[in-house]
């Protein structure tokens, strides 16, 4: 299986159990590895024949940016499920990074992973 990597994608975003980060919003990191058979677009050098990592990356955005939840494993799990409905898709991994997390003490982020599969 083939994998295409989307890296350290940076969305700032109104999700967070707390009304405050609801309200303020917070930033977000959040890597994609989606897996999918690249032979035929290799053979044809054909853009038609791949996954449009513009597609994702704008799934992504779009959901970050316009829904506001609590969790982030929920936004993990809604960006999961549309990325899946795209033609040639097989899996999906997807981590969400929260780097600012209210707690009492010191850490560099709270990391979610969630892997789904068509």
């Amino acid at each position: 299986m083939d994998v295409i990597r989307l890296k350290n994608m940076i969305f700032y975003a109104h999700h967070g159990y707390y009304e405050a980060e609801r309200e303020l919003g917070q930033k977000f990191e959040v890597d994609m590895e989606i897996q999918c058979d690249f032979s035929e677009a290799a053979a044809s050098d054909d853009l038609k024949r791949t996954i449009d990592y513009r597609k994702i990356y704008r799934i992504a955005k779009e959901i970050f940016e316009n829904s506001k939840f609590k969790l982030i494993e929920t936004v993990a799990e809604r960006i999961a499920e549309r990325i899946l409905e795209l033609p040639g898709i097989e899996n999906v991994l997807i981590r969400v990074r929260k780097p600012h997390v209210p707690l009492n003490g010191l850490l560099d982020f709270v990391e979610i992973e969630i892997f789904r599969t068509r």
